[in-house]
């Protein structure tokens, strides 16, 4: 299902009818693709990592070059913060409007995201705290330095990060890890020995994070 009316053209797909049984929290895994991306990249990753959870994915609505990203930036590795600030908030109302919407619990939405992506999301961690209940994030960065603390309150937080990615520095994976950890989030960093790009072992470990944190919560 495509939709233009709820502020970001979207695709939504339903967990498949044999699994509801299993969906009774209604949860949602929220996709959010790199830049260049669209609404559809992160599908099948979605659907790989739960066959629990409908799927959300939204198009950026920023474009650089040409290619969709979900906020501007000023330079490699230099955010608007501004500009993050006010996406941030509307992506979280948009989850929101789509709750009503399409029936999933708002409260009960988990992140699977990637590069421009993993760093959008890690944005409402920090400045809206319930609007994910928890998050995968694939190779992301630092989006900013909160004014006030946040409160995460146990959130789980999985970071998939590259040694040798030439976008995201270790130390600036680490800055990430402990401003998680320091609002109150259960943070697993899974290091991987190459680059930007996921790779499938990572894949599958988020996986099985995701399987179990399921299984223990109702997520």
């Amino acid at each position: 299902m495509s939709e233009r009316n709820l502020s970001f053209i979207h695709r939504f797909v339903p967990a498949a009818a044999a699994e509801e049984a299993l969906n009774d929290a209604r949860s949602l895994t929220l996709l959010l693709h790199g830049t260049g991306g669209s609404e559809t990249d992160l599908l099948d990753l979605g659907r790989v990592l739960s066959l629990q959870a409908s799927l959300l994915s939204p198009r950026g609505q920023v474009l650089e070059n040409g290619m969709p990203r979900f906020f501007r930036r000023l330079s490699e590795g230099v955010f608007d913060e501004d500009d993050l600030k006010r996406r941030t908030h509307e992506l979280a109302d948009f989850v929101v409007a789509t709750a009503g919407r399409y029936g999933f619990a708002a409260q009960h939405v988990v992140g699977v995201v990637y590069s421009n992506g993993a760093t959008f999301a890690a944005s409402p961690l920090l400045l809206r705290p319930g609007a994910l209940a928890g998050a995968i994030l694939f190779r992301p960065m630092v989006p900013l330095v909160p004014e006030q603390k946040s409160i995460l309150d146990g959130a789980p937080v999985f970071i998939a990060a590259g040694r040798r990615d030439p976008l995201v520095t270790p130390s600036n994976t680490q800055n990430l890890v402990s401003l998680l950890q320091d609002a109150g989030a259960h943070v697993t960093l899974r290091w991987h020995e190459g680059g930007h790009e996921m790779a499938r072992d990572e894949i599958e470990a988020a996986r099985q994070w995701l399987a179990s944190l399921q299984a223990t919560t109702d997520i």
